[in-house]
Parts: structure tokens; C-alpha cells; sequence
């Protein structure tokens, strides 16, 4: 077949699995690798060209989070840390904030799906002692790990992602270039979007019970964080190796994981389910989305996307942050970041060497939009889906519009601040 038919063959590959993840989520991993072999099959990609594509760094820090996060839970510190919090609140209001608050916070250096984990119990266990529903707690939860996910190199894979593809280090989430970076975009969004969370919180005034204590097991997992954090941002500072920080990442997991085996060396069944229920299919899911793509990019469909995007936007880099930004927000609302994420930024990088500005601006606009944007619907983001599990399983059943009632204004508070400080210290 000619280019122009290996190019619309290609794109009608990739809709269609794009489609088949939204409507099938649950079996992502099966869809986007069976889009994969269609890939290879038409020729859309070679092997070799497909095994370069593959971000192994990116892999590696994802792996070995998946490790350090599962210790983390074990030693029972997170628990601790969110009662402290609980009881340290007079109002219920107030103890709603702090636990969402806890979960972001959490969510900075763990991966979404397993702070929505840590605190879930807690938060049920509070609603049934003060007689109220854990529905707005779970939904303000997640939507809060969603946003500080963002923040960090390590916090989630659309972060690590774009440390991969713009050669960004830890360090450059706190300042890049001398001026402070994303981390402090996400706590001004933050703070703003605590408001949102707070007017549906208002109305449980009633005064918290204290929680009983949680004893923690090991103070050695939270040790064994702090430490992989340091060195992640000793390395970015003084280090240069492409894969430097995957190493970092799945050495601190595997210490983690021979704790893990020390603790449970009389239940090793128990940890051996642990570790294979552990989000394999996530990391699975990437390495097939960085092939697929790859077949975007040899194809030349990437390119044509950034034209397309250039002919509405022109050279004008305000217009092209708030269309990314915005476009953004909207398509991850209903669809998988991390394929998203990956498709275009190469064409965020073409955009800006067309528009002869630095890429950053626009990078930070895509990354805000599409990790906000996962909040305004349960099927958005993998905590959502998680949280909404979670619930129907405790016989809560909540509806669609039920959680965009919270996620909409709270994705529309944190994107417009966050965005809005993005622009004032990158785009003028």
C-alpha cells in the first residue's frame, strides 16, 4: 500500500482501539496490545523501531512505586497519618478536607490507585461512626489524587512521561529555568479547588468523634520513601543517565519487597497475591501505548496533527496553550491520559518549534488539562473507577452525574489556577 493508505489504514487503527478502551476499560491492556499487532502487521511500525520506542526509564520508576506503595500500606502508616489528621478536626467538615487533603498529599509521591486504597478504609470507617455517607469523601478523594499526581516526576505515569520525552529531571518539577515549576502550579490549584470541595462538605457541621490510634507496624517503608526521593533528586541534580532513575526507583521497590518478604514470611501466599494483584496490566498498558504511538510518529500522522493544530493556533502561543489546555481537559474526561499523553507530545514539541518558543509552556498546558481533565467523570481516571468500585461493593450505588456534580467544578477551579500560573511564569 502507498503512504497515504498506510497512514489512514494506521489512524483508523489507533481510533478504533482508543474506542474499544473507552467502552472495555477493564481490559485495556488486551485491547491496546491486539491494536499493537495490527500495527506491526500493516507495517506501521518494525520491531526494532518498536523496542526504541519503549521508555524503560518510565517503566522502571512505574514498577518500582508499585513496590514501594504496597509496603507502605502494610506498615500502616499512611492509617496513622490520616486518623492523626481525623483527629485533629472539630467539625466533619472539616475532617472530609483533610482526609481529600491527605490523599493529594499522598498522591504527590504514590501512585493514585493506591492512595485511593490507603485511605478508602478509613473513610468508610468514619462514615459509618458519624452516620453519614462515604459517597462525597471517596468522590473528593479521588479527584484530589488526580490532581496531585501531577506535581511530581514519580506521582504519576503522564508525569513520568513527560520527564521521558523532555528530558525533565526530578528537580525540574520544583524550578526549571529558574522559575518555580509544576509542583507549585498543582498546590495553587489545589488550594483552590479545596473551596469547591468545601461548599459540598459544608452542610455535615456536626462535631467528629475521635478514631482510635493506628499502630504503626514499620516506620522502615516511609524511611525507604523519603530516601528513594532524595536520591531521585540528588541524581537529577548531579547525575546524567537516561536511566538513572528507573534504577533508583526498582531498587527502592525491591527493598521494599524483600521487607515485604520478612513480614509475611509466615503468610507468603498472602504476599504473593499482594505482589501478582499488584497494577501489572498499567505497566503492560504503557509499553504497548509507546509502540502505538511510535507507529503514529513513522507513519507521519503526528505530524499532520501538529498542522492541523498549528492552522487554528498559528504562531500565537497564548492560543495554542489555552486550545491544548482546554482540549485537553475535555477529552480526558472520557478517555485514558497515558495514550493521550504520549500521541501528543511530539506534537506539542513541533508546535513549539513552529511557534519558535519554548516547549515547556505548552507541555506543562497538556499535562494540567489531561491529568485535571480525568476528574470530571467516574470513567476518567483509574482512581474514579477505583473509588465508584469501592463503593458499589459497600452497596452504594452512585450515578454518572452524581460524580460530575463534585468533579466538574473542581476541575474548572484547579485548571484555571494551576493553568493561569503556568502561563504567568512560562508564557510571558
Amino acid at each position: 500500500m502507498n503512504p497515504t493508505q498506510l497512514e489512514v489504514i494506521t489512524a483508523a487503527g489507533f481510533l478504533l482501539t482508543y474506542l474499544l478502551i473507552v467502552l472495555y476499560y477493564k481490559k485495556k491492556a488486551w485491547i491496546m496490545w491486539g491494536g499493537v499487532l495490527f500495527a506491526f502487521i500493516i507495517g506501521a511500525v518494525s520491531f526494532d523501531s518498536a523496542l526504541k520506542s519503549i521508555n524503560w526509564n518510565v517503566l522502571g520508576i512505574y514498577i518500582g512505586m508499585l513496590f514501594v506503595a504496597q509496603a507502605l500500606i502494610d506498615s500502616k502508616l499512611p492509617d496513622y497519618i490520616a486518623i492523626w489528621l481525623i483527629n485533629k478536626s472539630k467539625k466533619v467538615s472539616i475532617a472530609m478536607l483533610l482526609v481529600c487533603l491527605a490523599t493529594g498529599l499522598l498522591s504527590i509521591v504514590l501512585e493514585n490507585v493506591a492512595c485511593i486504597l490507603i485511605v478508602a478504609p478509613i473513610i468508610f470507617s468514619l462514615a459509618k461512626k458519624l452516620n453519614t455517607s462515604p459517597v462525597p469523601m471517596i468522590f473528593g478523594a479521588a479527584i484530589s489524587s488526580n490532581l496531585q499526581g501531577v506535581a511530581t516526576l514519580i506521582g504519576d505515569p503522564p508525569s513520568m512521561l513527560l520527564a521521558g520525552h523532555s528530558g525533565m529531571n526530578f528537580n525540574d518539577f520544583f524550578l526549571l529555568n529558574g522559575k518555580p515549576g509544576l509542583f507549585f502550579a498543582v498546590q495553587l490549584g489545589m488550594i483552590a479547588s479545596l473551596f469547591v470541595l468545601y461548599f459540598f462538605f459544608r452542610k455535615y457541621d456536626h462535631h467528629v468523634h475521635h478514631e482510635h490510634d493506628v499502630k504503626i507496624k514499620s516506620y522502615f517503608p516511609g524511611i525507604m520513601l523519603a530516601l528513594m526521593v532524595l536520591a531521585l533528586a540528588l541524581s537529577s541534580s548531579f547525575l546524567r543517565n537516561d536511566n538513572l532513575l528507573g534504577i533508583i526507583s526498582i531498587s527502592a521497590g525491591l527493598i521494599c519487597l524483600a521487607w515485604l518478604l520478612n513480614e509475611r514470611r509466615k503468610n507468603e501466599k498472602k504476599l504473593w497475591h499482594a505482589v501478582v494483584n499488584m497494577d501489572w496490566a498499567t505497566a503492560i498498558f504503557i509499553i504497548g501505548v509507546f509502540i502505538i504511538v511510535d507507529s503514529l510518529t513513522q507513519t507521519g500522522i503526528i505530524r499532520d496533527i501538529a498542522k492541523m493544530i498549528y492552522t487554528v493556533t498559528g504562531t500565537n502561543v497564548l492560543y495554542a496553550f489555552l486550545f491544548l489546555t482546554g482540549i485537553s481537559v475535555l477529552l480526558s474526561a472520557f478517555i485514558d491520559n497515558v495514550p493521550y499523553v504520549v500521541a501528543m507530545l511530539p506534537v506539542v514539541q513541533i508546535l513549539a518549534e513552529n511557534a519558535n518558543t519554548s516547549p515547556y509552556v505548552l507541555y506543562f498546558g497538556l499535562l494540567i488539562g489531561a491529568s485535571v481533565g480525568g476528574n470530571i467523570t467516574p470513567v476518567g481516571a483509574s482512581a474514579n473507577i477505583v473509588g465508584v468500585g469501592l463503593l458499589k461493593s459497600r452497596g452504594y450505588d452512585t450515578s454518572f452525574w452524581e460524580f460530575v456534580r463534585i468533579g466538574l467544578p473542581f476541575t474548572i477551579a484547579a485548571t484555571v489556577i494551576s493553568s493561569g500560573f503556568i502561563w504567568l511564569m512560562f508564557g510571558t
